[in-house]
């Protein structure tokens, strides 16, 4: 293996596609953290053997099936893993997990190979990524400076390429300053869309699962695969994000005004801030100022307000029985719990819901904010000498995302003056990460800033990298043609390959047809459907008529209009053979009817097209 292939997930893939070993990867993986030299980011690695078994199980290489196929991947120490210890970086909370957090686990059914646990600001109260006990991580792009926190170990792992993602965790900002400080993607998604069962609480009722990548791609990708509704999960949320979109033509842009620009005197990033904002005009932003004075209200709620208590539950049997196993800036965020009361939380309430219902029209006039990911960057040095201000600092842009419940990704801009990395975040109102996704890609891809710390090129825009040779015919397929399903050979006997997962507009109905056997899906337009998700293959031109001279009735080859916009040939069914049909529209595919039906359907009988 070249020791240098990109982890990326395109990268990746391609190479899979190819004939490349995924235990290869994992070996590399193994390699290149070794090479690192950095002791600071991994707090406990998962045993080779296990990984590679691990990569034993995958199955054929099938990306549909499993879109994270093969991706190694680490994920932050306050998340469980089965059988690894979790230490939220604190040595006297340590315990043994029995299983796997929830994300992690969808994760791994989606293809993705653990690899280990990374460092942190303890119990996850930091933006710095030096509150642990244990050797702090080294910034990917310059060790002079704080990694950020407290995702630190999950950011510099993907900065320096030793993963394809990380998880990690935000509620203050913990998935967006990390990301930022090291040149990387870093995703916020909405609270509850990702389950927080199995991940030790920093402040229960915010917290959210992040996604470090090099991407926005993969990140969106990454999220997309975890978020699945948890009923264990009592604040999760059934989210439901749609593919990544082009973004669109134009679109309204909130941005602090020149009273709220905070940047404690840094001039050159106030300089890349501005800079980014033009790059968001050529991408068709028109650009509005806001009074950001009601979103720093919220910002100084959540450490000088009563959700300090709520941070307290976690911590309180060490803080009472054994103080001293707290980092000693992390014990000083607790002082002030004890002169907190009920009424206190219920008059912060109260202030909250007013601030809220203040801040709720700015977002009927602009589509989404734009802010600095961090107002200025910090030393190992600074830090040391004035442990708890420089961490106040970073969570300038950050500290009410959670509180006013938004959605953001941090994404790389163009580099500072100085070499510096560019960062802005893009936020919206809970269940928009698509629409924030979909600006934030066409924002790294204008800007091309570095990937991390790697010399990687950011891969080629995904209609770019799906379309179809010359010699092809893209044809969607809902049925028993799709990966890893019986009939999927009649497509890859005939030279065919697979070019992307998607879903229909939401436009179009499902139905199991009464005929056969076998048992054979038959798709509709019908302007009250929904979106049915199905997969797209490039068919050989010149095999393409005896492909379709098969097909039986009711079932033909028509036109099918996709999520994104795209139209491409594909598989429909007449109505007239909608006699005694089961329409399954609500299962929002066939694979998905098939898993919810009896375990031992007889899909490996099946011989007609479907």
């Amino acid at each position: 293996m070249v020791t240098t292939q990109p982890f990326d997930r395109y990268s990746l893939h391609a190479a899979y596609g190819g004939g490349l070993d995924p235990a290869a990867v994992v070996n590399e993986t193994f390699r290149r953290i070794e090479a690192a030299g950095d002791p600071g980011i991994f707090l406990h690695l998962i045993d080779r053997d296990a990984a590679l078994a691990a990569v034993a199980d995958l199955g054929p290489f099938d990306p549909a099936a499993k879109p994270l196929w093969g991706l190694p991947f680490a994920i932050k120490d306050n998340i469980d893993a089965a059988g690894a210890p979790t230490t939220a970086a604190c040595p006297a909370f340590a315990y043994r997990a029995e299983s796997d957090a929830a994300a992690v686990a969808v994760l791994r059914r989606a293809g993705a190979i653990l690899i280990g646990k990374t460092n942190l600001d303890q119990f996850a109260t930091g933006l710095v990524g030096l509150r642990t006990p244990y050797p702090a991580p080294k910034n990917a792009l310059d060790p002079l400076l704080v990694p950020g926190g407290s995702s630190s170990g999950s950011a510099v792992a993907v900065a320096r390429g030793l993963v394809s993602f990380a998880l990690g965790t935000d509620t203050a900002g913990s998935g967006r300053v990390p990301a930022a400080l090291n040149g990387i993607v870093g995703l916020k998604p909405t609270l509850g869309a990702v389950s927080t069962t199995g991940v030790v609480p920093a402040c229960r009722s915010l917290d959210a699962v992040s996604v470090f990548a090099l991407t926005v791609e993969d990140a969106y990708a990454v999220f997309r695969a975890a978020a699945r509704f948890d009923p264990a999960d009592p604040y999760a949320r059934d989210a439901a994000p749609p593919p990544l979109a082009p973004a669109p033509p134009a679109f309204r842009v909130g941005v602090p005004d020149a009273n709220s620009r905070v940047f404690f005197g840094d001039a050159r990033q106030a300089e890349a801030f501005d800079k980014a904002l033009d790059g968001l005009s050529v991408l068709g932003a028109t650009v509005a100022e806001i009074d950001f004075t009601p979103f720093f209200d919220v910002a100084r709620m959540l450490y000088d307000g009563p959700w300090i208590a709520e941070r307290h539950t976690v911590v309180e049997a060490l803080l009472r029985d054994t103080p001293d196993a707290l980092h000693p800036a992390t014990r000083a965020v607790f002082d002030p719990v004890a002169g907190v009361t009920a009424t206190d939380v219920f008059r912060a309430q109260h202030r909250l819901a007013a601030l809220k219902r203040r801040i709720a029209p700015l977002f009927d006039a602009v589509d989404l904010l734009c802010v600095p990911s961090v107002p200025t960057f910090f030393t190992v040095g600074d830090v040391e000498a004035d442990p708890m201000g420089p961490n106040a600092r970073l969570g300038t842009y950050t500290n009410f995302v959670n509180l006013l419940d938004l959605c953001g990704i941090a994404v790389p801009t163009a580099a500072r003056a100085d070499g510096r990395p560019g960062s802005v975040t893009l936020l919206a109102p809970a269940g928009a990460d698509g629409r924030v996704a979909a600006i934030a890609d066409a924002v790294q891809r204008l800007d091309r800033a570095p990937l991390g710390a790697t010399d990687w090129s950011l891969p080629p825009a995904r209609p770019n990298r799906d379309a179809a040779r010359a010699t092809e015919i893209p044809l969607a397929v809902v049925g028993a043609h799709m990966s890893g399903l019986p009939l999927n050979g009649e497509l890859t006997g005939r030279g065919a390959r697979f070019l992307y997962a998607a879903e229909t507009e939401a436009a179009y109905r499902l139905y199991k047809l009464d005929s056969g056997p076998p048992q054979r899906p038959g798709l509709v337009r019908d302007a009250g459907g929904d979106r049915i998700a199905l997969e797209v293959w490039g068919l050989p031109a010149d095999r393409f008529g005896d492909f379709i001279d098969g097909i039986p009735a009711p079932l033909g080859i028509g036109t099918v209009t996709l999520a994104d916009g795209r139209a491409v040939k594909g598989f429909l069914c007449e109505t007239a053979g909608l006699a005694g049909a089961e329409d399954i529209t609500r299962h929002g595919g066939w694979r998905a009817y098939l898993n919810a039906s009896v375990p031992s359907h007889p899909r490996a009988k099946e011989t007609h097209h479907a």
